[in-house]
């Protein structure tokens, strides 16, 4: 057989590199779009339900149940003859990756899910999520896997940094508005993970154990919020038990909650490979499974109508409700799907500089030190994130930006003084990638990779590819068409170091891999058994020293299959082959004291910018943290410490998803926590360093001094595969009032370069009714000489109640912009939804006779004013 050339894949490269992961510091000079290239704008169906119920009644049983799980890895199966397109789906909650994980198709990269929530913007995620639908556009997909609305229960979370909020309330009024932008362009979005999955770690297997009171008023709030505020087109199960049932085929929380009490309309999805029966998880009402299997579904549906176990119902109402996604989204539309296209747009850029400021959050800035004058200022920028694009987290999130700002290029762009840099330490968790060393068999940049048919590299050479990354991971993008099932494959690249020393390399692999050094075994891994960290399986990080030349080339080799590893895991899974693939890494050996020229460089500044933090390797889908401490050893700790010794006018900025512990805290004058801010996050963060922009990020959650202060200390991540939310309702600044805990920087905590003023409030009704809310109207002012925005946050006390309730909880926010000396008023509603608990005893929320305290603040802890009202006579309500 002849090989197939990697050309035959339209010159598309599936495992590109972001520009990122390279070390590359390049800002392309990106062509923007032509005003006339917007995507046609899909709207909805004014009634997509009736028309899918008219599809629906033309299906035979077996077109139905095909409808029950997806086509392939992102799609939903078409019926052509029947009218029936099918319609993709795209990760994720920062941008609209598209197909292929790692490297794929361009796409805007925005700041993450609790940057945005650092804003607290609602008119802002709306316009985020109208940007969002356009590239879901760009994608040639129909479905955004986003928003990710799940709780902050605890800092070591691993996909905090993708989740909003410690907060239900600000978690839900943020996803609602991202999901009504999304949507206003015809395009769903798919809230998830429902529900109680708050941590990575064994999350296809952790039963998380919570009362009925936080299930509702903390875990499920942020959906019933968007539900009743957004109607999201779609929801996404999630992969953990909810007391001892998989959400997949929970009733519970699906069936009576979700579809019962809430009456939601739209369709529920699984997360990938997140179905968990046959049955049970049609009735709960889990319509559709992703991504394709023959697992769960299929001719087992088939077999359990015909044993009774399901009824013809429970397959018509699943279908209807995967038509109804495709009526809404799609509708008759039946021409063939458009490759995937970049679309970098000259708005959607501001918009995501303009997102990136907002989240910026000014932790502490003590004598004025901030904002920096560009035009005077001698400047040292220093630290591990400062010459690098820390613009996301990992996993499924993560996408290939259009470009990267570099904190270091924007602070020069914008300095017009001297700029000195000091890499300061390394924080890896894995060795940076080779892919700038390498080059494959005929020269280019990359790696060969030669596939054969089946597993022990026998016959030709099928298909030939060249792939630009050492990342190999290949559990989405093997050419399996060409080679079925079980695959061979070598990777051989060509590595030339540009010094000479002991340098290391690494290797990782997913299956039975060996890596060769110059036709020398280097690293067996054919039978590993000690599992890492990866997202998706992979062994741990194996390392070699080697002595090498400047400009010497080694040859690299890998011979790697798709059998699964560990061999444990054929028995456990009753599976014998799956992803396959290995990563590369090179680190040369360092030939300076990085510390001792950080420290020199500071010496030399006026001011000092020390750019620390975690990135995509330490905070990512598929683990948590094991630390709230940074990366690596204390390097970044003592880093700090000496750059402050030797310039006391030192500013940190830490890049991190979650809180971190800052042991440095006290000392350092200023102190800004950047998050991930997408493809502008090297710009955001000079506009407000040189004062072009005035920092308002507002805390979405509360930096503790230390994880033994935090709610879940003693319940995380469990045990014996369960883990016990035994905190209740105290998570977040409820555990830190109720505990007199005094955190390191308080929930809602933020400032500015200019000051406000808080006039008293007054409310509307001093009773407040099931049907007649009362209004908090209160006036600020911008008492300072810049122009600013501030979040003025209002919190509920129950002076008295049945049940036991937290100190205060947030019942509403409001963002307002104000010119210096400009005055404003607020008018912000409050319902029975600011007052209500959930009764488990009544089945039902209450709000109950009694006193309400008002309270105003500028954050958890910063509280300005406060005022009453009453409710003279309790009510209950369902939804």
């Amino acid at each position: 057989m002849e090989p197939i050339e990697h050309q035959q894949y339209g010159g598309v490269d599936p495992l590109a590199s972001p520009s990122d992961s390279c070390g590359s510091n390049a800002t392309p000079d990106t062509e923007y779009s032509p005003p006339d290239s917007p995507f046609p704008r899909q709207l909805p169906l004014k009634d997509s339900r009736s028309a899918a119920r008219k599809k629906l009644a033309s299906l035979t049983v077996d077109e139905k149940v095909s409808l029950l799980t997806a086509a392939d890895f992102w799609r939903t199966k078409a019926i052509p003859e029947k009218g029936i397109p099918a319609i993709k789906t795209s990760d994720g909650p920062n941008g609209a990756r598209g197909g292929i994980f790692v490297g794929g198709t361009k796409a805007a990269l925005f700041p993450c899910g609790i940057s945005l929530a650092a804003t607290w913007n609602k008119d802002l995620l709306y316009k985020v999520g109208q940007h969002l639908a356009g590239e879901v556009q760009a994608r040639s997909a129909q479905v955004l896997l986003a928003p990710t609305v799940c709780m902050h229960r605890h800092p070591l979370g691993g996909r905090n940094f993708e989740s909003f909020s410690e907060d239900p309330l600000l978690t839900g009024k943020l996803a609602s508005q991202y999901i009504k932008g999304i949507q206003s362009k015809g395009v769903a979005a798919t809230i998830k993970h429902f529900v109680t999955n708050e941590q990575e770690t064994h999350r296809l297997t952790i039963d998380s154990l919570v009362m009925e009171r936080p299930l509702r008023e903390l875990y499920l709030r942020p959906f019933e919020i968007a539900v009743r505020e957004a109607n999201p087109w779609a929801v996404m199960s999630s992969y953990n038990l909810i007391n001892g049932v998989h959400a997949d085929m929970n009733h519970h929380t699906l069936k009576d909650i979700l579809r019962g009490e809430w009456g939601y309309d739209g369709t529920v999805m699984s997360d990938w490979g997140g179905v968990n029966s046959t049955v049970e998880s049609i009735k709960a009402g889990c319509d559709i499974e992703f991504p394709y299997s023959t697992k769960w579904r299929f001719h087992k549906v088939l077999k359990a109508i015909e044993s009774g176990e399901l009824t013809m119902e429970d397959v018509n109402r699943a279908a209807e409700n995967v038509l109804t996604l495709v009526e809404r989204t799609k509708g008759d539309d039946m021409s063939a799907e458009e490759a995937e296209r970049e679309d970098d747009r000259d708005e959607t850029r501001s918009l995501i500089r303009s997102a990136g400021v907002e989240g910026l959050t000014l932790l502490k800035n003590e004598g004025g030190i901030l904002p920096i004058s560009p035009k005077t200022a001698k400047i040292a920028v220093i630290g591990p994130n400062a010459n690098r694009a820390i613009a996301g987290g990992g996993g499924s999130a993560s996408l290939n930006p259009y470009y990267n700002t570099l904190p270091l290029d924007s602070i020069k762009q914008a300095a017009h003084g001297e700029v000195i840099y000091a890499k300061g330490c390394h924080i890896y968790k894995w060795l940076p990638v080779a892919s700038p060393f390498c080059t494959d068999k005929s020269g280019k940049p990359g790696v060969t990779l030669e596939w054969f048919s089946g597993d022990k590299f026998r016959g030709d050479v099928v298909v030939t590819q060249r792939r630009t990354n050492t990342d190999l991971f290949l559990w989405d993008s093997a050419p399996l068409d060409h080679l079925g099932p079980e695959w061979s494959a070598i990777a051989t690249t060509y590595l030339t170091p540009t010094s000479s020393g002991k340098h290391t390399i690494s290797f990782m692999s997913v299956g039975p891999g060996k890596l060769y050094l110059d036709g020398n075994l280097a690293l067996d891994l054919w039978n590993w058994t000690e599992e890492g960290e990866a997202m998706f399986d992979g062994s741990i990080d194996y390392m070699v020293d080697v002595d090498m030349i400047a400009g010497r080339t080694v040859e690299l080799r890998v011979e790697m299959t798709n059998e699964l590893r560990p061999i444990s895991k054929q028995h456990e899974f009753n599976m014998t082959h799956k992803y396959g693939g290995c990563r590369i890494g090179f680190k040369e050996e360092d030939q300076v004291d990085y510390l001792q020229e950080a420290v020199h460089a500071a010496r030399q500044a006026d001011v000092a910018v020390v750019i620390i933090g975690l990135d995509a390797e330490w905070e990512s889908e598929g683990y948590d943290r094991k630390t709230m401490d940074l990366p690596s050893d204390g390097s970044q700790d003592k880093l700090v410490k000496a750059v402050l010794e030797a310039n006391p006018r030192t500013v940190v900025v830490n890049q991190s998803g979650s809180p971190v512990t800052m042991p440095w805290a006290d000392d350092v004058p200023a102190i800004i926590q950047a998050w991930y801010q997408g493809q502008e996050a090297g710009n955001a963060l000079a506009d407000v360093l040189f004062g072009l922009r005035n920092p308002s990020g507002k805390l979405p959650s509360t930096f503790p001094r230390k994880l033994e202060d935090t709610p879940a200390y003693h319940n995380w991540p469990g045990e014996n595969l369960q883990v016990l939310y035994g905190e209740g309702l105290h998570i977040g600044y409820r555990h830190y009032d109720r505990m007199k805990v005094e955190p390191l920087f308080p929930f809602g905590h933020g400032l500015s370069y200019t000051t406000f003023e808080y006039g008293r409030p007054s409310l509307s009704n001093k009773v407040l009714t099931s049907s007649a809310p009362t209004h908090l109207v209160m006036a600020v002012t911008n008492t300072g000489a810049v122009t600013g925005a501030e979040t003025v946050q209002i919190y509920i006390r129950d002076e008295k109640s049945t049940l036991p309730r937290p100190e205060k909880e947030l019942a509403a926010f409001e963002k307002i912009s104000l010119e210096p000396d400009e005055t404003k008023h607020i008018t912000v509603p409050l319902d029975k939804y600011a007052v209500g608990y959930y009764d488990p005893a009544k089945s039902a929320w209450i709000a109950e006779e009694g006193v309400f305290r008002v309270l105003i603040g500028a954050s958890a802890t910063d509280i300005r004013h406060s005022v009453t009202f009453e409710v003279k006579e309790s009510f209950t309500w369902v939804f």
